[in-house]
């Protein structure tokens, strides 16, 4: 539409009373889409059954609290003390249900109040919705990812520990051992450990019991699992054979010297693609039972020559090769194998999600159950914004070989930044009440269609 300059240009003035009124106002508005889908799922009455044991407060109950931690954390707050900037926010106050809201003080009593069976609780809700979607979904493949992520933190906290860091050393943290969907992005699962663990402590225990869930809900689905090295191992193998699990697990060559010397002395390798050959050895650890297939991978790659810098000379590349060997009891092709065992960084995706943009990487409290429910609400506020698109339009793709996500998800800084953060007024004709937008025909058609969806 084609506009005349008297209409486009006006006065910028600075001369502009300012006022700050009691008025029925919200900047997340969009926090309706939010609201929806938790009356949609029972989210509220799911979370006070989480914490029935708990003597609750004449005003305020945990369950209401821990909700409001969602919205904290889905609106991109960080501390609990961020809370004082909302607390007038109409929207906020009426997708909890309550006229006032809790104060900082109030959040850090409740989550210094909650025990662990709070947070196994919450943990049981987590895997139920998610687990919920699954089956809505019917997939003839459900694909775990197991690996850690450490949470560290400056302050002392029950059940911190010092551990390996190579960017900060001697800080203290957390090392929670998570479980991923692949098929979703979703977490499933987590088992919270202090940060001076290794990779596998408490793994095989907490891999079978997330695979006998999803057995249990999915029983025709194939199961697959894919991990790195720190999971190799005998028993941690063996377990997942006897489950019928198709796994992929990348193999040390720190812990096999032998295995490095084999690789090393290999002349004849098979083509697999422009810039990578394989072959298959015919090899196994000298303590263990049986063989295990083991695709070795080289690819070749460019280093450039170190040395001084000269600008007028020409630096050629030096060509050279990585290696890596992966354990698997899939029976297809050697590049299908390496293909489905690459696909598992989309995991650290989902972990810089979580940390960048629902602020999981913070420890509120000096209390370990307190400090797992916040981790848990950032799961949580996660796997709901996926969970409200994955409710709106059916999957995408269909299933890859490095099993990518079957939605197109937009991260949580786009919903964000997109949909929740928007003003709107709350007005009553005629005893109706009514939320306010300013018209924007992009906003009204997402969020139209996201409303129709959740209907």
């Amino acid at each position: 539409m084609k506009r005349s300059k008297a209409s486009v240009r006006g006065k910028a003035t600075d001369r502009i009373e300012i006022r700050f009124e009691d008025q029925r106002l919200t900047a997340h508005a969009g926090l309706v889409l939010y609201q929806r889908l938790f009356a949609r799922l029972g989210l509220k009455e799911r979370l006070r059954g989480c914490f029935r044991h708990l003597p609750g407060s004449p005003v305020y109950a945990p369950h209401a609290v821990a909700l409001l931690l969602v919205v904290h954390l889905v609106m991109g707050f960080r501390e609990l003390r961020d809370a004082r900037y909302y607390r007038d926010d109409e929207m906020v106050r009426r997708t909890l249900g309550l006229r006032h809201l809790p104060d900082a003080s109030t959040m850090g009593r409740m989550l210094a109040r909650a025990d662990g069976r709070s947070a196994d609780n919450v943990r049981a809700l987590n895997r139920r919705l998610v687990l919920d979607r699954a089956a809505a979904l019917g997939p003839a493949r459900m694909t775990l990812d197991f690996d850690g992520s450490v949470l560290g933190t400056k302050r002392f906290a029950e059940g911190t520990a010092v551990g390996f860091n190579k960017r900060r050393k001697g800080q203290r943290s957390y090392y929670p051992l998570f479980a991923t969907v692949a098929q979703t992005g979703q977490v499933f699962d987590l088992r919270h450990r202090p940060g001076n663990v290794h990779d596998s402590n408490g793994a095989e225990a907490f891999m079978q019991r997330c695979l006998a869930d999803v057995r249990a809900a999915l029983p025709g689905a194939r199961l697959e699992s894919r991990m790195d090295s720190a999971f190799f191992g005998e028993a941690v193998l063996g377990r997942l054979d006897a489950l019928g699990v198709e796994y992929t697990a990348t193999v040390p060559f720190e812990r096999f010297a032998e295995l490095k010397s084999l690789v090393e002395g290999r002349r004849r390798w098979r083509r697999m693609d422009g810039a990578r050959d394989f072959f298959e050895p015919a090899w196994k650890p000298k303590s263990w039972g049986r063989r295990r297939r083991l695709v070795v991978v080289r690819t070749r790659t460019r280093r450039q020559r170190k040395g001084p810098v000269q600008l007028d000379l020409f630096a050629p590349h030096v060509h050279g090769f990585e290696f890596k060997v992966v354990a698997t009891n899939r029976r297809v092709r050697a590049k299908s194998v390496v293909a489905f065992h690459d696909g598992r960084g989309s995991q650290e995706a989902v972990f810089a999600e979580l940390k960048s943009q629902c602020r999981m990487e913070y420890v509120p409290t000096r209390k370990l159950a307190g400090n797992r429910l916040y981790t848990l609400a950032a799961i949580l506020a996660h796997n709901l914004t996926r969970e409200l698109q994955m409710a709106s339009r059916p999957p995408q793709r269909g299933t890859t070989p490095k099993r990518t996500a079957l939605w197109a998800f937009e991260q949580m800084h786009t919903m964000r930044r997109r949909l929740v953060v928007r003003a709107g007024r709350f007005l009553r004709p005629q005893r109706k009440p009514v939320l306010s937008m300013n018209a924007n025909a992009e906003v009204e058609a997402e969020m139209s269609s996201y409303l129709a969806a959740l209907a």
